[in-house]
């Protein structure tokens, strides 16, 4: 059997300890072809990481799940892929959808991988679809699923498009759309990707030991927005049955979201973009387009966009403003967030989201002088920021300043996910769970920063202990973090579902709740239920985001 080549990750061997039951030397027929995995975990790594000798984990990597996107499939929902007869050794990650500054790069990109740790075909183990944030590859240590596996949930990653190859919208596409759905619909390309990864799932998971009927869908950043769409739009319904979305659902109300991944763009935006990318690329017809290279089409495909004058303080709190992200058809993505949050969610699924201590504008390295945090902060807050300096004042010290900025940061991720929580149940009734994480993986200096969660949700530190010198603490911390999500994706409780392992009980994660008890759960650092900010500060940002336009 053939070796496993992926970041100098040699633990990942192909002949290690035999499980008394296994899919690793079986042939498993998709709707598409028959695949085989292979034998994940070595002796050696499941011993050093998990303090067990074997396992049934098995890998499945690679697997088409679409037809190849480029030319003609350009700018078209996934389309079906053709059939192949011989058996897929499915032993390597396939290439990455098109984007700058990613190796190994095809339009033939829509493959998914899938780690199980189930030993035959009926064992019905609950499945997460995982989905990672914008211009990021399925191939990332930080979400490889042995780990996941290992506690009974089988972790499905996938590549789709982005950038303007996932977001494109023109005229003509709406014209398409029309055709093809009744509907003037384009622009979401790289959403309905992850539709077509749960209908594949939907057909050929229980093959694999998994259970149709138990899955959840999660995602970090640009991931996170995947999560939150799949909860809003109807074409989703009956797909999925919870939703993790990390850094991560905020409120309507909230100014940051104009420029995070979580963001999206109204048709007539998005169109405007989309005529001008055409014409950049001196073609006047998406035909025309279609007939271009996909290296010329990188050009432009990631540009950022917005009036100088407004772009700096974006950019004081947020990421940059992608031009080509998710697009409000009234389709794919019907309604606005606001909309969505008063009316109820097209699907009202139990659903978790929280926030890194150090991200949304808070750093360990926030430098800016004092002279910038009084002017930033007056030109934010307005009629507000007298309220806003006794609250978060700097008191002539930068120090004290970048402090002042930095709580502010986090209090408004911490009070935008409560508030969002709170006003979910005036339309939903499902169970609304928020966290905020708070570790700082050690061996770097950017504090808990956004991303840093993720390894320690997914059981993925043995995956990454040769760039982090993780302690005996990190992996204690790990154990209760992976718990939380695996149980989520049994039994839709982060409480429930026997996942952990460690010391004690695992500390409970009580849901948000109508009556807006001003707390989340702390994940990282401690666990247990931590206050929003004192309420003085929760009520000068409430009012600040109601001071908004609404997303």
């Amino acid at each position: 059997m053939a070796s496993l080549v992926v970041k100098g990750l040699t633990f990942l061997a192909l002949g290690a300890a035999v499980a008394h039951a296994q899919l690793w030397d079986q042939t498993i027929q998709t709707s598409y072809g028959p695949v085989e995995g292979f034998q994940y975990f070595n002796q050696s790594t499941l011993e050093k990481y998990f303090g067990i000798s074997d396992s049934n984990v098995t890998a499945f990597l690679g697997v088409p799940f679409a037809a190849d996107t480029g030319y003609q499939n350009r700018w078209k929902p996934p389309q079906p892929r053709e059939p192949w007869n011989n058996t897929l050794k499915a032993t390597n990650f396939g290439p990455a959808c098109p984007s700058k500054g990613t190796d190994n790069i095809s339009e033939d990109c829509l493959s998914l991988n899938l780690w199980t740790n189930a030993g035959s075909p009926d064992a019905r183990l609950p499945v997460m679809v995982w989905n990672q944030g914008s211009d990021e590859t399925s191939n990332d240590t930080w979400w490889y699923g042995g780990g996941m596996a290992l506690k009974d949930v089988i972790l499905i990653t996938f590549n789709r498009r982005d950038d303007a190859f996932g977001y494109l919208a023109h005229p003509e596409l709406n014209e398409e759309g029309y055709q093809t759905t009744g509907h003037k619909t384009s622009g979401n390309y790289g959403i309905l990707d992850q539709l077509e990864v749960l209908k594949w799932v939907q057909k050929n998971i229980a093959k694999f030991g998994g259970d149709p009927d138990r899955v959840t869908v999660a995602g970090q950043s640009f991931g996170s927005s995947q999560v939150y769409h799949a909860v809003n739009s109807p074409l989703f319904t009956g797909y999925f049955h919870g939703g993790i979305s990390q850094s991560g659902i905020r409120y309507p109300y909230d100014t940051m979201l104009a420029g995070l991944a979580t963001s999206y763009v109204n048709m007539s935006t998005a169109i405007q973009h989309g005529v001008n990318y055409i014409t950049s690329h001196n073609v006047s017809t998406i035909a025309e387009l279609r007939t271009l290279s996909m290296e010329s089409l990188l050009i432009g495909s990631q540009d950022r966009v917005g009036n100088e004058s407004i772009w700096w303080v974006t950019a004081l709190s947020a990421g940059y403003p992608l031009i080509f992200k998710p697009v409000l058809d009234d389709y794919v993505l019907p309604k606005k967030y606001i909309e969505t949050l008063m009316e109820g969610p097209a699907n009202d699924v139990p659903v978790i989201t929280g926030n890194t201590k150090d991200e949304s504008g808070a750093s360990p390295t926030t430098d800016y002088t004092l002279a910038e945090y009084e002017s930033y902060c007056t030109l934010k807050y307005g009629n507000l920021s007298s309220r806003y300096f006794q609250l978060y004042p700097a008191h002539q010290n930068q120090t004290i300043a970048d402090q002042a900025w930095n709580a502010a940061a986090r209090d408004t991720s911490l009070i935008g996910s409560w508030a969002y929580a709170t006003d979910w149940y005036k339309a939903a009734a499902s169970p609304f769970y928020t966290y905020y994480w708070t570790h700082a993986p050690p061996g770097q200096d950017q504090g808990a920063f956004h991303q840093s969660e993720i390894m320690y949700a997914l059981n993925a530190l043995y995956a990454n202990a040769d760039t982090y010198p993780f302690t005996q603490a990190d992996y204690e911390i790990q154990e209760k973090m992976s718990s939380y999500w695996a149980n989520f994706a049994k039994t839709l409780d982060p409480n429930q579902g026997g996942s952990y392992t460690g010391k004690g009980a695992l500390p409970r994660w009580s849901p948000n709740s109508a009556n807006g008890t001003q707390a989340v759960m702390e994940l990282g650092n401690s666990f247990g239920r931590v206050p929003i900010a004192k309420p003085a500060q929760v009520k000068l940002i409430m009012d600040y985001f109601h001071q908004q336009v609404p997303y």
